[in-house]
């Protein structure tokens, strides 16, 4: 049996569970697997419990339980769902690591708060994803999937018929048409998860590659009679669209949609604000008691022009549901695949029981602020190889 290395690096998790986040950035399984790199965990006290993970299932893995300040105190780095708040910046010290989404993109402010205390910040979203060896680390994808999959089954408990078709004695009663705008990780998901509840899907993107994708999963795709055939853009995300292009697809999707008993948005562009792809003239174009589940609702907007977090119903009967935290509804499985896109990033920078950083790797673009950290000798360099 392999010899496991020494654990040196003491990596902790707080408990971020509020009325919306249920998720934890560490589950007991991950705690072995961290172990086998060199790494101890520690866990605040019922940081998994709104993820059916107890206290005592952490220390029957290996883990720690314990308090914020003991955590905040000792540990070498963390992992979060989000990210750290300001009361947890200014508590840490110099030299520690955080790990999580940090809205890098669109908040310099934090960014610099977190460079002010000489942290070193790895920022999930700035992940080249594209690469092989990081999509193991790509809490997006992994959190959009199930994203993806609980939208359609929200869908599917606000709509007030059945969504498969079913013949009975009393007649025969038709499928549920259902219109996913984005595929996505997450749009992929909607669509496979509807098509399993029985509708008849269609879907589309302005990407050219999703054709095949959608059709792959039985869906039909939705043609606008548009060409965006330079719709993709860095990292396998849609790109952002001109305005000219922006307001031909919302008239063709207006006008195409009002034919849709569902309608799910899932389009995203990372760090900026989402595009409106059905507008409130597409809304009242759809038929009473047909609901439209927003995933990209949001402070800054939504897919859906109007659409705001939560649940309304419109006067013609239509009921929208922003929804931008489905996946901490599905908690147990989405800490399940965060804590291992976590637990590998941190993984990756464990070098000779140390944090480090090497000079070259294209994951390390990942890092926003790099502060009192260690470079890999040439040995460790070699043996890296």
């Amino acid at each position: 049996m392999a010899e496991q290395p020494e654990a040196s690096v003491l990596f902790g998790v707080f408990n971020e569970t509020t009325e919306h986040e249920q998720r934890v950035a560490l589950t007991p399984d991950i705690v072995a697997r961290l172990r086998k790199h060199g790494v101890t965990c520690m866990i605040e006290h019922d940081a998994g419990n709104a993820a059916q993970y107890t206290d005592a299932d952490y220390e029957h893995a290996g883990a720690t339980v314990s308090d914020r300040s003991t955590l905040l105190a000792q540990c070498d780095a963390f992992g979060f769902v989000s990210r750290p708040t300001p009361d947890q910046i200014a508590a840490m010290h110099a030299g520690q690591w955080v790990i999580g989404l940090l809205g890098s993109f669109t908040d310099n402010a934090y960014v610099a708060s977190l460079q002010a205390a000489g942290l070193t910040a790895v920022a999930i979203e700035r992940l080249p994803r594209q690469l092989s060896a990081a999509q193991s680390m790509d809490e997006m994808t992994s959190q959009n999937s199930v994203m993806g999959y609980k939208a359609a089954l929200v869908a599917a408990n606000a709509y007030r018929s059945f969504l498969p078709m079913m013949t009975t004695a009393a007649g025969t009663i038709r499928p549920a048409k259902v219109l996913v705008l984005g595929a996505g990780i997450a749009g992929l998901q909607a669509i496979g998860t509807a098509r399993r509840l029985g509708a008849v899907v269609t879907a589309y993107d302005v990407r050219p590659a999703s054709k095949g994708e959608v059709e792959s999963l039985g869906a039909k795709f939705l043609d606008l009679g548009l060409d965006f055939s330079q719709g993709q853009g860095e990292g396998g995300y849609a790109r952002q669209l001109t305005e000219q292009e922006q307001a031909a697809q919302q008239a063709a999707v207006d006008e195409k949609a009002a034919q849709f008993d569902i309608v799910i948005t899932t389009a995203k562009v990372p760090g900026r604000k989402p595009p409106v792809l059905l507008t409130s003239a597409g809304v009242a174009a759809l038929h009473r008691g047909a609901v439209v589940v927003d995933c990209a609702a949001s402070a800054l907007g939504g897919n859906v022009e109007g659409s705001t977090i939560g649940t309304q119903v419109t006067e013609g009967g239509v009921t929208i549901i922003g929804a931008p935290t489905l996946a901490s509804e599905v908690s147990n499985t989405a800490s399940n695949l965060l804590s291992r896109n976590v637990a590998d990033v941190l993984a990756h920078f464990v070098r000779d029981g140390q944090l480090r950083i090497t000079p070259g790797d294209e994951i390390d673009d990942a890092l926003v602020v790099a502060g009192n950290t260690a470079e890999p000798s040439d040995e460790s360099e070699k043996e890296g190889q």
